[in-house]
């Protein structure tokens, strides 16, 4: 399963329906807090996650999960993308870093790496 993190709803539905329409099972929150108290942590095999969330952000959700042991694959998306927070990102193991609105094939490309590098 596919889980998204976004507060925006369009994005959020948007990035759903590219993920299906690839086969995958997919579910959507608004929040990292809505993320982390779900059943889904467990059953995600890959997350997208955008940078700037109400409470935790993308990457201090990346770095949580991390800390946590969690080796679930992460692709980090943002409408401001900021060198610094990219290095931020992909040097914590972020399979991507894109910027908003995104390229269906680059989310496609990043998705396809993080899904056939695990374990």
């Amino acid at each position: 399963m596919i889980s998204i993190v976004d507060d925006d709803a369009g994005v959020r539905e948007a990035t759903l329906s590219l993920v299906r329409s690839l086969g995958f099972a997919g579910v959507t929150f608004g929040s990292a807090e809505e993320f982390l108290d779900s059943d889904c942590v467990n059953d995600t095999s890959c997350l997208i996650a955008d940078v700037h969330l109400p409470g935790l952000s993308g990457i201090e959700l990346q770095a949580r999960l991390r800390a946590e042991g969690s080796r679930i694959p992460v692709i980090v998306m943002t409408a401001f993308p900021e060198a610094r927070t990219r290095a931020r990102a992909l040097d914590a193991g972020a399979f991507g870093f894109l910027s908003k609105p995104y390229d269906a094939n680059s989310l496609i490309d990043c998705l396809d790496r993080a899904l056939h590098t695990q374990n």
